[in-house]
């Protein structure tokens, strides 16, 4: 049987919503879309980059705990409520995935919270033994 097992991370929106903030399903790590949010304080900067440092962050503790790092992401996604809030985090984001090339694709669109500017979602695959 496949290893099916949720990784929560302390977000408040965890449980109020009802969703993990990552599942690892065999060698297979989904990672929800994750903001900037600092779960231990539950604050979030206002500043867009800063953001995205802290959604990466908050990423790679999940794949940490799944046994990955960014270097086994396959898949990004952005998602951000304003295009021209995305170009300012690439130098943040290529620190994770330049040497990495995963597929990636960004959106815009509105977000849960009015103070989210970024919201990053991954799927990482976990080497095989």
């Amino acid at each position: 049987m496949t290893e099916r097992r949720a990784i929560l991370s302390g977000s408040t929106f965890e449980e109020q919503i009802g969703y993990a903030r990552a599942v690892v399903d065999g060698d297979w790590v989904h990672v929800s879309g994750t903001t900037g949010f600092d779960y231990t304080t539950m604050t979030i900067s206002d500043d867009v980059v800063e953001q995205a440092a802290q959604c990466l962050r908050n990423i790679e503790a999940a794949l940490a705990e799944a046994g990955c790092t960014f270097a086994d992401v396959v898949r990004v996604r952005y998602l951000l409520p304003e295009r021209e809030d995305f170009e300012p985090c690439w130098p943040v984001l290529r620190r994770a995935f330049g040497e990495v090339r995963p597929a990636a694709t960004m959106l815009v669109c509105g977000l849960a919270d009015p103070r989210m500017k970024i919201e990053i979602e991954v799927y990482a695959r976990r080497a095989t033994a």
